[in-house]
């Protein structure tokens, strides 16, 4: 065989065999950007998927956390009807100790502060982008957004007015506690200490109308806790 016909043989064989190393190094490439975008996936599902679990935890204690604070102001709600009911009848229901007792234990400042760390992460990492479930999205978004300014506003709204709530009765009764920190599911204990029974204000207009508000409010949050209880309770069988 010719010379000139071998050197054109091995160039052929040259360019095949650099051909195939080729497409053999992109394959491993393309391969190898395909596994780690593969696993880049896996594990941000894997993170997110942490994420919901913690945001599971989360959700459940403020459940429990709604819950509380329901009943206590429903305690209250009882509280203020038998002291209403105790002025209606001129003060011959309850005894003085009794009033005051009751009156300090009346709680409508307590406000519900969920626990919306979980939920920022996931947002600021992007991992709630991740979610597939649309159902699940909207109540976070609602719950988180929504739900959570119109809690703080009626919150606020209360708290000005457990100021006065708290003040003035305990000016006209002249009323002094200890109070006891551990003692409580939320603010700890108050223990009657001494007071000066101020019937004449126990019996007017403005210490009934005082109590209305009181029970007002604590009706209209009870409500709302109700409709964020609902919500939660929601989304909480979305992620079980």
């Amino acid at each position: 065989m010719p010379k000139i016909q071998i050197a054109t043989l091995l160039s052929k064989k040259d360019i095949y065999s650099y051909l195939l190393q080729g497409l053999i190094i992109l394959f491993s490439v393309l391969l190898s950007l395909y596994l780690e975008n593969l696993n880049n996936e896996v594990r941000a599902i894997n993170k997110k998927n942490n994420y919901l679990d913690d945001l599971l935890t989360t959700l459940e204690e403020d459940v429990e956390q709604i819950q509380s604070l329901r009943s206590i102001l429903n305690e209250s709600v009882i509280t203020i009807n038998k002291l209403q009911n105790d002025i209606e009848a001129n003060n011959s229901l309850l005894t003085h100790d009794d009033v005051i007792s009751y009156l300090i234990s009346i709680e409508v400042g307590f406000s519900f502060f969920p626990q919306d760390g979980v939920f920022n992460q996931m947002i600021a990492t992007g991992y709630f982008e991740l979610i597939d479930d649309q159902t699940l999205k909207n109540n976070l978004l609602e719950m988180y957004n929504h739900q959570m300014a119109r809690n703080y506003a009626t919150s606020l709204e209360i708290d000005n007015f457990n100021i006065i709530f708290r003040s003035l009765p305990y000016e006209k009764f002249r009323i002094r506690f200890d109070y006891n920190l551990t003692e409580g599911d939320f603010y700890g204990a108050r223990n009657l200490v001494s007071y000066t029974f101020n019937r004449k204000y126990y019996l007017s207009d403005s210490f009934y109308g005082l109590l209305s508000q009181a029970k007002l409010y604590s009706n209209m949050y009870q409500r709302q806790l109700y409709d964020i209880e609902d919500m939660y309770l929601s989304t909480i069988s979305l992620l079980d």
